[in-house]
Parts: C-alpha cells; structure tokens; sequence
C-alpha cells in the first residue's frame, strides 16, 4: 500500500497570513493537531503544529533565557524565541522545513520518515501542490480495515498448518528443527522445544496472524541451550 491509498484528502489548511488565534481555534474544533500552510498560488510553504503554539506569553510559557543562553546562540536566536512567543500570524511561527511524502511513497517508508522525524503526520505533496495528508490514525484505520478483512478469508487446517511451517523457515528465530505444528477445527497445536521464551510468543503470533485460526494452544518447552535443562513454563 502506498500514501495515496489511505491519505485524507479534504485536508484543513491555513495561509500565512491566518491569525494564530484561528488556526487554535481549527485545531480544537476539528480536533487536529497540525495544519499545512498553503501560499496564494496553492503551493505548500510549511506545516503549524500544537508544538508551534507551545511556547507562549498569553500563558506564561515563553522561554526564559539565562544570559549563557545569549552568550552561546546569539541575539539572532534569542529574537526568534522573542517573536515566535509573540507572533500574531500563522507564517511567523510555521515550520518550514517539512517532512513531506509523495502520493507513491509506500506505507513502510510512511512509518519509517514519522519514527525518524517524531511527527505525528505527514502532508502528502505531489509537484509542490498538496494532495493529502496522513496522520497516524490513518495507519491504524488501514490497519482495522485489512484486519477486518481477513474474517473472509479463512484457509483450511491443511493450508494453515503449512502457513505456520513456511513461516517458521523464512525467519532468522524459527525453531523449524524442534516445533511441531498440528491443526485441527482452526485450532493449531505448537509442540516441541524453544531455546528462548520470546519465541512462544512469536510462534503464537505467526500462528494467531493466519485466517481462519480461531485459537492457539501452546504445548511448547523452554530448554537451557548449554544444559539441556527444561526450563519451567512461568506460571
């Protein structure tokens, strides 16, 4: 899936030239937490964050610099903060230097620019024009939905005791050698040793992941590599 699949396009937007007072005002009442910030011709030339409106005087949480603070950054630094705690207008306090994506940027690469950056959405700009953005919300509807969608797709026991199996081999942990893997009525059977107690939980996981599995038991048994000792399940 890429950004274009489950981008919202009727996006809430601002100019620079929108008071500060009204872009708060958007954000509560549409209950978002950034707007682009779209120029005369369209184009976007920076996002307004709740992190923008942070650092304010109406409420007394401007920065307080200590002389050092002068001394090390410059008066240059010290009149941004003065201004931005001020600023009356949306185009004094935006963040320029967006993290954007394009309408094909697959949804790993989405994940991976938002982990990165610690941004909670992404405008989604194509020829400098915004198309969409996605917020982390979409991520997780997209996830409900393609959930959802597996209840239709139930694979009979052969096929997901198979599913199980392939999937142990294609992974680095998997214990194919020592699991046993039965399947009976949707209900799949784990037996046999694991090395490391994280790999029940991942073997109950590839299990639980499969369509038509309505529940996992777990006869499985921890074993110390070194000893050959049987390690007591916690309880």
């Amino acid at each position: 899936m890429n950004a274009r699949d489950i981008m919202t396009t009727s996006v809430v937007t601002v100019t620079p030239e929108t008071s500060i007072e009204e872009a708060a005002r958007l954000m509560l009442d549409r209950r978002i937490s950034g707007l682009p910030v779209i120029s005369g011709d369209g184009m976007v030339v920076g996002i307004v964050t709740e992190g923008d409106l942070l650092r304010r005087t109406e409420v007394g949480t401007e920065h307080h610099h200590s002389t050092w603070y002068g001394l090390l950054f410059g008066p240059g630094r010290l009149a941004q903060d003065y201004a931005r705690a001020r600023a009356r207008k949306v185009g004094e306090v935006m963040t320029t230097s967006m993290i954007s994506a394009a309408p094909e940027t697959p949804l790993s690469e989405v994940v991976r620019l938002m982990e990165a950056h610690r941004v909670k959405r992404l405008p989604v700009i194509e020829r400098g024009r915004l198309v969409g953005i996605i917020s982390r919300a979409n991520l997780v509807g997209a996830l409900a939905e393609f959930l959802a969608g597996q209840h239709d797709q139930a694979l009979s026991d052969d096929e997901i005791r198979r599913a199980v199996l392939a999937e142990i081999d294609r992974q680095p942990w998997g214990p194919r050698e020592s699991v046993t893997v039965k399947v009976s009525g949707g209900v799949v059977e784990l037996d046999g040793a694991i090395i490391d107690e994280r790999e029940r939980v991942a073997l109950r996981v590839a299990a639980e992941n499969l369509p038509g599995v309505k529940s996992v038991v777990d006869h499985l048994v921890w074993v110390e590599p070194l000893s050959g000792a049987v390690i007591p399940e916690p309880s």
